[in-house]
């Protein structure tokens, strides 16, 4: 059978993979490892913060054990509280892409969070960050919520996704703004990545299903009881919401005279039809 996925494109990378993994959480590194390879996503994403700045004079971080040539570093500005420390969290992310050789690496996920109680993204601090960030060469994918005007702001002035959350992140709660998020889905000219909240393959299933480009997940993986079987299991959930999407789901249709049944078994049940 001929294999009808296409192929995600994010600035000027393109991905076979439209999964994205966090590496936080996980128990162990080989859990962290196993779940990478068993996802088969190309996209990792790291916390800046819980990185050594100079990774060959630490042979502890998990980041030694993936192959990066077949992986692209997403670095992300997690913890970053303000605009200005999202940025310089940025440029210390992309000399760490250059010490594991992708010198041509400019990608940052940037998240402004000074919000310490929900982790709710900062919308005016990400737009700043973000207009800075774009203007210096970075391939700027924000986080942020599930705002249809902000996604637009943050497509003109140059990022090259946008990121809504489904849900707060690590809640598992799932896609809880569909009509937001189909919104920011029918007005994107870039890609939409559902990031934070899916907790189960159906939910990523059902985000792609809905047209979004990709999912990022985390906590789903790395909380199961097996996260390397849950990793497979996102990266098939995500294949298949995305061909069902580009086959065209049918439309749902309201059978007039099976409701019209039974609303008058409910109403006159002595009535026989």
């Amino acid at each position: 059978m001929k294999n009808n996925l296409d192929k995600l494109k994010i600035g000027n990378k393109s991905f076979n993979s439209r999964l994205m993994l966090g590496t936080g959480k996980f128990k162990t590194i080989d859990n962290a490892v196993d779940s990478i390879v068993n996802s088969n996503c190309q996209i990792v994403t790291v916390a800046i913060r819980r990185l050594p700045t100079n990774l060959k004079n630490d042979n502890t971080s998990f980041l030694e054990f993936l192959d990066w040539k077949n992986l692209w570093l997403l670095p992300n500005t997690a913890g970053s509280q303000t605009a200005e420390d999202a940025i310089r969290m940025a440029y210390l992310g992309h000399e760490l892409a250059c010490q594991i050789g992708q010198e041509d690496n400019n990608f940052v996920k940037l998240e402004v969070i000074s919000d310490p109680k929900y982790l709710l993204p900062d919308p005016i601090g990400t737009l700043k960050a973000a207009e800075f960030l774009v203007k210096k060469g970075f391939t700027v994918l924000p986080y942020i919520n599930a705002d249809p005007m902000l996604a637009l702001h943050l497509q003109d002035v140059g990022c090259a996704t946008v990121m809504p959350l489904g849900s707060p992140i690590g809640s598992g709660q799932g896609l809880n703004n569909l009509t937001n998020l189909k919104i920011i889905i029918e007005n994107s000219s870039i890609p939409v990545i559902i990031d934070a909240g899916i907790g189960t393959p159906s939910e990523a299933s059902l985000a792609m299903e809905l047209g979004a480009d990709g999912v990022l997940l985390n906590t789903a993986v790395a909380q199961a009881k097996n996260p390397a079987q849950m990793a497979l299991a996102m990266n098939l959930a995500v294949q298949s919401g995305r061909l069902g999407y580009l086959g065209g789901c049918m439309k749902k249709k309201i059978m007039v005279m099976q409701v019209l049944h039974q609303i008058i078994l409910v109403n006159y049940p002595k009535i026989k039809t």
